[in-house]
């Protein structure tokens, strides 16, 4: 501790083996320079110096600024830019699922009470229960808590990181390997790879969301409890109840999402010229492509949602048979008991939910992708720098 304070106010170090660290600060660097360049002779200083090139000349040290890989300007070098081309469709894909896994669990906890609400007021006799939105609210609050919003959050924390990850990781590789082929038109990428993308996670966001679902709607226990009776009830079989009906769900509504992101972020980047959106744009083209897809694909998240939250003796046992009966038994008996208004339950929530959800998500993943890629850019370059002839 005294070492490391006396080399930060540039004192002698009461360790004479003891060579400070070089910061990425561009004060502390100006101010140690005189140190580290008397010290560069030495064995321990390679060591140490963890942000800077063992091989970098005296001239080269005083022109490098680590401090501007932290800065937005410096992502859109051509130095940089180079780096980001150069990397494998493999590189793109684990960057994408590694963002997305902190991108998608970080975003539905906080969205976490809005999807509940949605769920409560999708479930069957929802009509009877709540008058609207606000009193689904009231009453899950009077009776519950605050608590009442967050039934089978631990579900979602596992099942959320897992799929996210899946769906970016699949989204990313899907659009770089589709971007090679030439013979492939580059206007039907992003829808492509946003249907790839649902296509795997789909079957780990299932079960997350029938344990979820199931807990939402009054289902005693925790979620490993809900986990158990589900499948001492129904099986394996038992986890993919909606399947059908989520992939019918999901296909539309990540087609629309996804590539509306892309589509309007390329409209934004090509007219303000940068590599990457700001903050505030990602937000804003994230929420406008999540209202869209939300408001279009009511209808078939109410289906799901019935088709998950049945109780037992409804439930059907093969997923076949929801593939080709449930879906549409289910439509029918919407529209016989509360007309076309029973396909747009809980729309309005929804859409807010699904705006919120992705503007969060998709500021939450392009700041986890870019931070995570320039890091690993970073140590690429100081790697190549490091392995070459001197």
């Amino acid at each position: 501790m005294e070492s490391r304070l006396s080399a930060s106010l540039g004192l002698p170090s009461p360790d004479p083996n003891h060579y400070p660290l070089l910061s990425e600060s561009t004060s502390l660097f100006t101010h140690l320079s005189t140190n580290l360049l008397s010290a560069q002779s030495h064995k321990p200083f390679k060591n140490d110096a963890k942000f800077a090139s063992t091989s970098l000349s005296t001239e080269s040290q005083t022109k490098f600024q680590p401090s501007n890989w932290l800065k937005l300007a410096s992502r859109n070098s051509p130095k940089i830019q180079s780096l980001i081309k150069s990397l494998s469709v493999f590189e793109r894909a684990l960057i994408g699922a590694a963002a997305g896994g902190i991108a998608g669990a970080f975003t539905y906890v906080c969205l976490y009470p809005l999807d509940t609400i949605k769920t409560k007021l999708q479930t069957k006799g929802a009509s009877k229960m709540y008058s609207s939105t606000f009193d689904a609210i009231f009453k899950t609050f009077q009776t519950k808590g605050i608590l009442g919003f967050y039934s089978g959050v631990s579900a979602v924390l596992v099942g959320s990181t897992a799929s996210s990850a899946i769906y970016f990781g699949t989204c990313e590789f899907g659009k770089s390997f589709l971007s090679k082929l030439e013979i492939y038109p580059s206007v039907l990428i992003p829808p492509t790879a946003g249907a790839m993308g649902n296509i795997v996670s789909s079957a780990i966001m299932v079960p997350k969301e029938l344990i979820t679902q199931r807990m939402q709607a009054g289902a005693k226990g925790r979620s490993w409890e809900v986990l158990l009776k589900i499948l001492e009830v129904d099986g394996i079989l038992g986890l993919y109840a909606g399947y059908s009906a989520t992939l019918l769900r999901n296909l539309p509504a990540g087609v629309l999402s996804y590539s509306s992101f892309e589509y309007l972020k390329a409209a934004v980047l090509s007219r303000t010229k940068n590599a990457n959106l700001k903050p505030i744009e990602s937000v804003c083209c994230g929420a406008l492509a999540g209202a869209i897809s939300a408001s279009i694909t009511t209808p078939l998240d109410v289906v799901k949602t019935r088709l998950m939250t049945q109780v037992h003796g409804e439930a059907v046992n093969k997923i076949a048979a929801v593939m080709y009966t449930g879906v549409t038994a289910t439509v029918k008996q919407i529209l016989k008991e509360e007309g076309w208004v029973g396909l747009t339950r809980g729309m309005a929530p929804r859409v807010v939910h699904s705006a919120c959800f992705s503007a969060i998500g998709y500021f939450a993943f392009e700041t986890a992708r870019l931070t995570i890629m320039h890091q690993y850019l970073k140590k690429k370059e100081l790697a190549e720098m490091d392995a070459a002839p001197a």
